[in-house]
């Protein structure tokens, strides 16, 4: 008897960036932690921050962070560079809810192929100087 496929959860590291920023903004720690990979040598590098390795560490800091609720994060100019294992993504965060036009993040998302699908092995944020890049604005991955 032929078994029933099932979708894969996260079938494309865009799928999977996509549901990262959601999880973020809902404030869905559980969510967020499901959609890193499985590898203990997972990084999170958060704003002014230290590197943090590891499920433990980057649990207790998203825990910490999103305490008070979500983040409303919109990735905007994505750059991507991906193979079949792997893929890269480049992003510029903007606060959903801030009027000001000069606050932005710089953000690197890694993720790989794994049987559980595509999985974040890096996320790495700094503070950008200046203002939001206009062209920017338009260009709203989600």
């Amino acid at each position: 008897m032929p078994t029933k496929r099932v979708k894969q959860l996260n079938g494309s590291a865009a799928e999977t960036e996509v549901a990262f920023y959601d999880a973020l903004n809902r404030a869905d720690l559980d969510a967020l932690m499901a959609l890193w990979a499985e590898d203990d040598e997972i990084v999170c590098i958060h704003p002014g921050g230290p590197r943090l390795i590891g499920h433990a560490a980057i649990r207790a800091s998203w825990a910490a962070i999103l305490e008070h609720g979500g983040l409303h994060i919109v990735p905007i100019q994505l750059h991507e560079t991906h193979n079949l294992m792997s893929s890269v993504h480049t992003v510029v965060e903007i606060s959903s809810v801030s009027q000001q036009d000069d606050i932005h993040l710089l953000a690197s998302n890694v993720y790989v192929k794994t049987p559980r699908g595509w999985r974040i092995v890096l996320h790495h944020v700094s503070i950008a100087p200046g203002p939001v890049p206009t062209e920017a604005r338009s260009q709203v991955l989600h």
